[in-house]
C-alpha cells in the first residue's frame, strides 16, 4: 500500500475519531513512507448553522504543519457527511466554494501548497454528476465510494474524468 485515508467520516462518527487524533495518524502515515488523503467536512446540522467553512477550516488547520512539512504528498478530500449515502449532494458551485476555500488556506500556509495539493470532492459522486462536479477550477478528482461498487456508473466517471483530462491538456 503507498496511500492511506485518514479522517474519514465514518471513522469520524462510529470511532470518535478527533481532528488531534488524525492528525497523529497523518504524522505516522509520512513516517510510514505513506502518502494520506486527509478527509475533511462538515455534518447536516454544522452546514444548517452556516458553519461548513468554520468546520473545513478547524479541521485542515489540524492537519495543515504535516501538510507543508510534506509537501506534494498529502491529497485533501472534501466529504460533506450530509451528502454521503443520502442521495443528497453538493450543487458543483456549493462543492467549488468549500473547495476554493480548501485551496485558499493551503496557499496562505505555502504557495507550493496551494498549488501541488490535489483536492478530491468526496460526498455522493456518480456518473450523473461527475461532469458538473470535476468540471470545476478547484476540483481535482473524486474519492468514489459507493459508485465504484457499480462498473457501468464508475465507468462514467473515469469517461468524465478523462475527458475533462483531455480537455486541460489542449487549454
Amino acid at each position: 500500500a503507498s496511500w492511506v485515508i485518514l479522517g474519514h467520516s465514518e471513522r469520524r462518527q462510529l470511532f470518535g475519531e478527533t481532528d488531534e487524533l488524525v492528525t497523529k495518524k497523518m504524522t505516522a502515515a509520512f513516517g510510514a513512507g505513506l502518502a494520506p488523503i486527509v478527509c475533511i467536512g462538515e455534518l447536516l446540522e454544522e452546514r444548517e448553522a452556516g458553519q461548513t467553512l468554520a468546520v473545513v477550516t478547524r479541521q485542515l488547520k489540524a492537519v495543515l504543519d504535516e501538510l507543508v512539512g510534506n509537501p506534494g504528498l498529502g491529497v485533501v478530500a472534501y466529504e460533506p457527511v450530509w451528502a454521503i449515502g443520502t442521495g443528497k449532494v453538493a450543487s458543483p458551485e456549493d462543492a467549488q466554494e468549500v473547495h476554493a476555500h480548501i485551496r485558499g488556506l493551503l496557499s496562505e500556509a505555502s504557495a507550493d501548497l496551494g498549488r501541488d495539493t490535489r483536492i478530491l470532492y468526496g460526498g455522493s459522486m456518480k456518473g450523473t454528476n461527475a461532469e458538473g462536479l470535476l468540471g470545476q477550477a478547484d476540483i481535482d478528482g473524486g474519492l468514489i465510494g459507493g459508485a465504484s461498487l457499480k462498473a457501468d456508473g464508475f465507468g462514467k466517471i473515469i469517461e468524465v474524468a478523462s475527458k475533462l483530462a483531455q480537455q486541460e491538456e489542449k487549454d
